[in-house]
């Protein structure tokens, strides 16, 4: 099942439920959705949909941080609830050994040998990696494998 179809189910049953909360946070995940199908006329893969969640996460930890200097705990919970809800349709990040075996694997598909060669590592390791991992962690591997 994709995920969009997955939330899409989960919308259907949280409406059942009448839990407005995750309600809320999954509608907000459908319209960012939907958005980017209109603006680009297209239907979004499943690597899409990883990346529109991507966003909202990092908009979300913005915000958060912004609503706690601000001394609004209260708007913090809510972002951190719908954080939450985001991070469920998120596929299972890799452990450091898995990451490790992916960088090893491009290091060797590219020939890579200097740090000249790191854009055509990261350019194999990103549609791999999106979603199941940092990517400043895996560059921050790839250069210490080529500086190495």
């Amino acid at each position: 099942m994709s995920i969009k179809h997955r939330v899409t189910e989960e919308m259907k049953a949280a409406m059942r439920a009448k839990d407005a909360p995750r309600l809320s946070a999954i509608r907000l995940l459908l319209a960012a959705i939907k958005q980017r199908e209109i603006d680009e006329r297209i239907e979004l893969s499943d690597a899409d949909v990883v990346a529109v969640i991507e966003k909202m996460l990092k908009q979300g930890r913005d915000s958060i941080a912004q609503f706690e200097a601000a001394g609004r705990r209260d708007l913090a919970d809510v972002e951190a609830f719908e954080s939450s809800v985001l991070m469920s349709y998120m596929p299972e990040p890799l452990s450091g050994d898995e990451i490790a075996a992916e960088v090893s694997g491009a290091l060797a598909a590219t020939g890579a040998k200097t740090m000249q060669d790191m854009g055509k590592v990261m350019a194999i390791l990103k549609p791999e990696l999106a979603g199941r991992a940092d990517q400043g962690q895996v560059a921050a591997i790839v250069k210490a494998r080529l500086a190495g």
